[in-house]
């Protein structure tokens, strides 16, 4: 599959000033690499991503949470759970929340949702556990924000679409929101079934310092990040394809349709269907 694919991909190139590589010394992860971390597998009654609303949502917004559950159970191949809101409210501490100092936005701090909100409530059959949430997101001293942030081992994260557009706006605006949201759901996912930032091709695991970098990357992950994916969840690569291909269409991201179509057409003739055992 690696070799089918790989004429598909870009390998990365030297980056730009203010990309994420330029700031972070990261050797990457090879296949063997990945396997040898002893990582985090979907395997027995772990198999459900569960999402975890924190905060308010308006109609639009909660939209993009079910387009994105969707979008996850096709991307990972596993059964995708939406919980019960969770309120931010007066029982926050206040180190766990600020207004930004120069720009006034209201954020909330990565670590406390992950070890103090996420982690209690990690469910028996969570494969990963993601909350997601409307406000904007700090990791701590020195950082204005983040758009996501997981935890490699202990299989719970939490991601914001605060700073991914309007999702009431035009077409257009609605098709970029949800692009943004899916991208860093499945990249945060990504690490939490111990998946290193890829540093060998524009790929979906690929670390990103600001706005535009993200954007400039793909929404598919590169031939080597796909196969640890697949030894990760068990999912069947062609009929993955598949479904992403639909959805992409039936959700205007056609571009991205288009590339899950070259790569279905690359692997479908001399792919086994058959997957690991689970």
């Amino acid at each position: 599959m690696i070799t089918k694919l790989l004429p598909l991909h870009t390998p990365l190139g030297r980056p730009q000033p203010g990309d994420w590589l330029m700031s972070h010394d990261e050797p990457g992860q090879t296949f063997d690499q990945y396997l040898a971390s002893q990582p985090v597998r979907a395997r027995g009654k772990r198999r459900v991503i569960y999402i975890q609303p924190i905060g308010r949502f308006t109609g639009e917004q909660r939209q993009i949470i079910l387009y994105t559950a969707e979008f996850m159970g096709i991307y990972f191949g596993l059964p995708v759970s939406v919980s019960t809101d969770l309120p931010v409210d007066r029982s926050w501490p206040d180190h766990a929340k600020r207004v930004h100092p120069s720009w006034g936005d209201r954020q909330l701090l990565t670590g406390h949702i992950i070890d103090s909100v996420l982690s209690p409530r990690l469910p028996e059959d969570a494969a990963t556990y993601l909350g997601l949430t409307a406000m904007d997101l700090w990791p701590g001293e020195g950082w204005n924000f983040v758009f996501g942030q997981a935890s490699l081992r202990h299989r719970v994260g939490v991601w914001s679409i605060y700073r991914n557009g309007d999702p009431a706006g035009s077409p257009v605006e609605r098709s970029t929101c949800l692009r943004r949201t899916l991208q860093t759901a499945t990249h945060e996912t990504g690490h939490m079934f111990s998946m290193l930032h890829c540093t060998a091709f524009e790929c979906n695991m690929c670390g990103s310092n600001s706005r535009a970098e993200s954007d400039r990357r793909p929404l598919a992950m590169c031939p080597h990040c796909l196969a640890k994916l697949v030894d990760a969840t068990g999912v069947d690569p062609i009929q993955r394809f598949e479904k992403l291909i639909a959805f992409c269409n039936e959700r205007g991201l056609p571009k991205e349709a288009r590339f899950y179509e070259r790569s279905l057409n690359a692997i479908k003739t001399t792919y086994s269907r058959s997957v690991p055992a689970k």
